[in-house]
Order: structure tokens, then C-alpha cells, then sequence
């Protein structure tokens, strides 16, 4: 989260904004449809079974009552594998079918020992049914699930001589299987747990300030070298810590790899178990190998006008000495420093996990308009990574000081950004990967949020809001949650609980969601060579007054009272418009 102004954590939480939105309670699913079990915010237990074929229905319109939503189990999950997502190159991640994919959801970290989050009850790093099933009915289908490096890897001391001596790496180091089987057994069971609410995971590598040293997390204390300057705590809001010098110690040497210890090595190492052991999960969706990568040396450039630092570091970490990457707007291969390992974090991953995704993020000082620092890399399923926060913030909570000055500042960025996205365009993935916004937010701001939102939905890119719950954030904010510790949902979720295509049958063209009237609209060009239906996810929270759906190109073939609506593409058509407004339908909708 370093990427921008963030609040403090010690502020009190003021009411304002507080309530907790009424679950809707389940109705039986129409005929057509295998009974499943409805998620509510007190369910006992996660939805069950599998959505069966439906038939055409003839009807263009459908009247949904609150009697009749129903937090439906992701009707294509039968035949959604995350596995099978790809990235082919160009703006859209795609299933087997050929849909396009978007995703939606939140973060949720824990970042204070034991550093993740877990089913255990009564802790504040518990991750419930509850949990589970008030996201779901908010209509999310993705949580960026935080783990960390010091969960791993635990122990030592900063500026061990055994690993911080200079020199080139030497094989071995800190990892323990035991360690790392119970760390893993609690990441595997919220990963089960979500699933079962047909909610994916992203896996995300956090880190903040690099390490609890400098007032942030993520590494381990024995993988800090600072050349034995003492590590002096700058006070003041957290985020001063960048400005440490012994934190561009302990990073230089991160990035450069040039000490006995192998810290790239080791961290490497600890990836490729994660992948390993999820390489088979039908709920990851993929893995963010290092949350918020940073570097106050990413300032230098080289004759080329290329930030050199990061990119012959970030990237070479990314990519490893044997495979380095193009110099972002050259065909110069990166040349990367001695003792990175020759094989990056990314081939790494994808040795031990050929199926899922990796989401890679550029260095976080260009978050504010400044140039990417990566260029084309020789992979075939990258994301392309990016983070939305703006510096127009309160420096007590954290609020945008200008809610529209903000909004600009996030909407520029977000523009940059996909500019910038065909420059990492390799003949594994012409045209650059896709983008993807996993996090911005962190405030109780509405207007911000609908901003934000309104703008990723016309580049037609898939987010995960930070945060789901604050979680006594070292980092964070206690204006950054969705809900409280007690399971209530703040006002904001509603905002962020938009209707949104899941999955789409053609081309998207447009998208629109107007939060004055609640009125919702898509429109796509349809694909008739993919044989499945475009998915339409609309949260039973968005529309407690029921909802009116209807559609031009194609036949609406879900039961009324869905959150998911399915549409097939009329055999001949050549565009499709789909509206929702709340209440029922009328004469004319």
C-alpha cells in the first residue's frame, strides 16, 4: 500500500458511514436449475452444488423481486476453471471458451504475526463463513489474499554476518518444511474456504517498507543487511520510513542479490512451494509475486532515458540472468546485475505451477504519473499489475483532501498506465498483457470510489478494493475497510457492489453504471464461435427494491431472482445491450 498518502491507523473510526446492510434471505432457484444452498450473512455453512443448463427463455425482460434475489453460487463454475484463464496478449484475460473475463473483489492481509490470515475463531486474523459470505453476496468473485515472507521464513537477527557478508550467493539457507507446511496448511484452508463460495484467489506476496524493521513487513529480520548502520525508526507516519537510509541499504541488496545470504535465492525458493502447492487449486486465479516493489535509486536514469536501476533489477528479478527482459522501448536486452539467480521469480512460479496467472506490478514511484519501468518479458500468462492511489490525501485519515482532484490524479494514472501496457508487447503476448487495478481505495470517500470505479469499468479492467477489513494495518488506515471486525458491511460496500459481466460472449463496447438512478447498462459485440453464455453479476445488496433486467441481442435464460444472469447470444445478432434499473419492470422496459 506504500504507493500513496495513506491514514493513520491510531485514529479512531468516527460512526459516520456505519451500517450493516441486510442480507437477503434465499428463495428457491426456479426450475431449470439444480437446488443449491443461498449464502446469507449468518449461513452456517457455503453453497452447495452445481448450476445445471437452462433453457431459452422468450421474454427480453425480467422483473426480480427482493423476495426473490438470491446470492447465487457462481453459475459457471462448472465450467470456469481459473486454470484455464489465459492471457494471450491484448487488453482481456480469457477463459476456455474464449470469454473475456473480469474480475472483481477485495484485498484482505494480515500483516502482524502470525502473518496471515486463518479460519481460527477468536483472533483478529480470523477469515470466517461470515467473511466468505458477506463478500460473495456483495458480488465479488475474487479476494487478493495476503501472505508474507517472514511467515515463511521466520527468525534471526538484522545484519547476520552469515547473511549479509558480501559475496556471491552460496546454495542452502533459511527455509524449514515444517515452517512452511503450517504456514501453508492456513493459506490452503482460506483458499478452500473461499472457494466453496465460488470466490477465486489471487495470491499476493505483501510487503510494506520491505520488513518490521522499518516500521513496515515482509521480509524476515535475518534477511535485513544494512552494512551495519544502525536502522534508526524516522517517527511520524509510517511512510517516512522511505526515506531511510539504511531501508536503500537493505533494498540495494535485496534487488542486487550480493550477499552470502541469497535473498532472491531464498525468496525464489518459498514461491515456487506456494505455486507448488496450489498449482492444482481450481480457485487460484493466479500469483502477485511481490506487492508494491520499490527502489529511491529508480530515480537514476541511463543514456537510453530508461529508469536503469529497477529496470535492470525489478525486471532481472522478475525474469532471472538467463532471460532477461528488453530495455522498455528498445531491443536492448536488460543487462542484469552478477548475482541475480539465473533463473527470476516468474519462470520460477511457472516451473512449479504451468496453469495460473502471474501479476506482476511495475516500481512504485511511478505511481504517480511517472513512466513504467518494465519492459517486454519473455512469458505467456502476465498480468500487468498496476495500483491506483492518489497524494491528494488528509495526513491524519487518510480522506482525499479533494475528492475530484483526487479522482483525477488516480484516472490520469490509470490512463498512463494502460498506455503504457502494449510497451511490454512480446511474441508470447502480442500487444502487452492484460491490466488489472488490485488496489485503490482505502477511504470512506463514495464519490472517489464511484470515480475510480467508473473509470476501470471503461478500460474494461478488473480491481480488487483495498481493503476488506482494516485488521490493525501497521500500514493502513482504519478509514480503509469494508466491514467491521464484527462482520458489519460500511456503506461504502454498497458502493463498490456494482452489477459487472463476468464473463462475456463477444467483445465488450461499453459499460456504465449511473449511482444516482442505479441504472446499469453493457453493451458487446457477440462472439458466435463461443458456445456459453455471457455471465452478469448483480450483488442482492445493490438492489434491495428488486431489479428489472433486460436485453436487445440476446435471451436472458437465467430464473428471476438471480445475482447471476445468463445471457445467450441471439444466433445472428450483431450486438448486444443489456439495462438494469431497480424496482420491477414496467410497460415499455
Amino acid at each position: 500500500m506504500p504507493g500513496r498518502d495513506v491514514p493513520d491507523p491510531t485514529v479512531p473510526r468516527s460512526a459516520h458511514g456505519l451500517r450493516q446492510f441486510h442480507l437477503f434471505k434465499a428463495s428457491a432457484l426456479a426450475a431449470g436449475l439444480v437446488a443449491i444452498s443461498t449464502m446469507t450473512a449468518g449461513a452456517a455453512g457455503p453453497p452447495t452444488g452445481d448450476v445445471g443448463a437452462v433453457a431459452p427463455a422468450s421474454a427480453v425482460s425480467q422483473t426480480s423481486t427482493p423476495s426473490d434475489i438470491t446470492a447465487q453460487a457462481d453459475v459457471i463454475g462448472s465450467v470456469w476453471d481459473p486454470r484455464d484463464i489465459s492471457a494471450p496478449g491484448g487488453p482481456y484475460l480469457r477463459d476456455a471458451t474464449g470469454r473475456v473475463v473480469i474480475l472483481h473483489g477485495v484485498n484482505a492481509v494480515y500483516k502482524r504475526s502470525p502473518y496471515e490470515l486463518s479460519i481460527a475463531a477468536g483472533h483478529p486474523f480470523d477469515f470466517s463463513s461470515a467473511d466468505a459470505a458477506a463478500i460473495a453476496d456483495a458480488g465479488f468473485n475474487v479476494v487478493r489474499l495476503g501472505i508474507l515472507w517472514e511467515g515463511f521464513e521466520p527468525g534471526g537477527t538484522p545484519n547476520d554476518p552469515s547473511v549479509c557478508a558480501s559475496g556471491a550467493p552460496r546454495e542452502g539457507g533459511m527455509f524449514s518444511a515444517s515452517v512452511a507446511d503450517s504456514y501453508l496448511h492456513k493459506v490452503v484452508q482460506v483458499v478452500d474456504l473461499l472457494g466453496r463460495y465460488h470466490i477465486h484467489t489471487l495470491i499476493d506476496m505483501h510487503q510494506d517498507v520491505y520488513a518490521e524493521a522499518f516500521r513496515g513487513e515482509g521480509a524476515p529480520p535475518w534477511a535485513v543487511c544494512t552494512d551495519d548502520q544502525p536502522i534508526v525508526d524516522l517517527r511520524g507516519r509510517w511512510s517516512r520510513n522511505y526515506a531511510s537510509a539504511t531501508l536503500n541499504i537493505a533494498e540495494d541488496h535485496f534487488w542486487k542479490n550480493d550477499v552470502v545470504g541469497n535473498l532472491q535465492g531464498n525468496f525464489d525458493h518459498v514461491w515456487a512451494v506456494v505455486a507448488a502447492a496450489f498449482k492444482n487449486n481450481p480457485w487460484v486465479v493466479g500469483y502477485d509475486p511481490y506487492n508494491e516493489p520499490f527502489s529511491r535509486q529508480a530515480d537514476h536514469t541511463d543514456g537510453s532515458g530508461a529508469p536503469a536501476y529497477v529496470a535492470s533489477a525489478l525486471e532481472c528479478f522478475y525474469t532471472g540472468r538467463l532471460h532477461p527482459g528488453l530495455i522498455p522501448g528498445t531491443s536492448t536486452p536488460l543487462r542484469c546485475p552478477a548475482y541475480d539467480p539465473a533463473i527470476g521469480v516468474v519462470p520460477t512460479i511457472e516451473a512449479a505451477d504451468p496453469y495460473h496467472l502471474v501479476f506482476v506490478e511495475p516500481d512504485i514511484y511511478s505511481v504517480h504519473g511517472g513512466p513504467d519501468i518494465l519492459g517486454p518479458m519473455p512469458f505467456p500468462r502476465l498480468v500487468y499489475n498496476v495500483h491506483g492511489y492518489c497524494g491528494h490525501r488528509n495526513p491524519v485519515t487518510g480522506s482525499p483532501t479533494s475528492a475530484t482532484r483526487c479522482a483525477l490524479s488516480v484516472l490520469k494514472e490509470l490512463g498512463f498506465r494502460s498506455a503504457e501496457r502494449a510497451l511490454l508487447s512480446s511474441p508470447e503476448q502480442p500487444g502487452g498483457p492484460p491490466m488489472f487495478l488490485s488496489e485503490f481505495g482505502a477511504t470512506e470517500n463514495e464519490t472517489f470510489l464511484h470515480s475510480v470505479t467508473a473509470e476501470a469499468a471503461q478500460l474494461q479492467i478488473g480491481w480488487t478494493y483495498w481493503s476488506w477489513k482494516f485488521y490493525d494495518d501497521p500500514t493502513g488506515s482504519s478509514e480503509e475497510p469494508l466491514a467491521t471486525p464484527e462482520d458489519q458491511l460500511l456503506s461504502q460496500a454498497a458502493v463498490l457492489a456494482i452489477p459487472y459481466a463476468e464473463a462475456i460472449a463477444g467483445t465488450p463496447t461499453q459499460t456504465a453504471y449511473d449511482p444516482t438512478t442505479g441504472t446499469f447498462t453493457f453493451a458487446y459485440v457477440p462472439d458466435h464461435t463461443i458456445h456459453a453464455p455471457t455471465v452478469i453479476i448483480t450483488a442482492p445488496l445493490r438492489y434491495p427494491g428488486g431489479y428489472c433486467a433486460t436485453a436487445s441481442g440476446a435471451t436472458i435464460t437465467s430464473p428471476a431472482g438471480q445475482s447471476h444472469l445468463l445471457l445467450e447470444n441471439d444466433p445472428t445478432g450483431t450486438s448486444v445491450t443489456f439495462k438494469i434499473t431497480p424496482g420491477p419492470c414496467t410497460a415499455g422496459s
